[in-house]
């Protein structure tokens, strides 16, 4: 029996990777909107900054890609679509991928917690709180764009 947390690190550096140049994504399709380009890009880097925190714990736990399927789609935002809606759902879908970030790294400390490795728990733990704030910060972007997205009359 071998341990799963180098495939769960794995997983966690893919998907740090996907949200970063999906942020990106979302900052250049929509740059009209100040806060869309100015605050996704800086988002962008903090994932760019867990991947490399992801690589260091790659470095002393390994990393392995499973052969199953997955489940979720997690291509990212490969391009954005235009108007109010098209922002809406731009950043539903970076949500679902934070959203999917969010608990990985929430399964990850838990497992930090079990070995125990300190360092690990520091780094898991600063993450994860990034993560969320990425993920509260979504969330209100969207609650403020739907009212005009859902609401105007084409």
């Amino acid at each position: 029996m071998r341990m799963q947390l180098p495939a769960y690190l794995g997983l966690q550096r893919h998907a740090e990777s996907t949200l970063a140049e999906s942020f990106r994504v979302l900052a250049d399709s929509h740059a009209a909107e100040a806060d869309i380009r100015d605050l996704c890009g800086s988002h962008a880097k903090v994932c760019d900054g867990h991947g490399a925190a992801l690589d260091e714990l790659i470095r002393t736990y390994g990393q392995r890609r499973e052969h199953e399927p997955e489940r979720m789609r997690d291509q990212g935002l490969r391009r954005g679509r235009g108007g109010p809606v098209g922002l809406l759902r731009d950043l539903q879908d970076v949500y679902l991928l934070a959203s999917f970030a969010d608990i990985t790294w929430a399964m990850i400390r838990q497992a930090a917690e079990a070995l125990p490795d300190q360092n690990m728990i520091e780094t898991v733990s600063a993450c994860e709180q990034e993560t969320s704030a990425q993920l509260r910060w979504l969330r209100t972007r969207m609650q403020v764009s739907a009212p005009q997205a859902l609401l105007a009359v084409d």
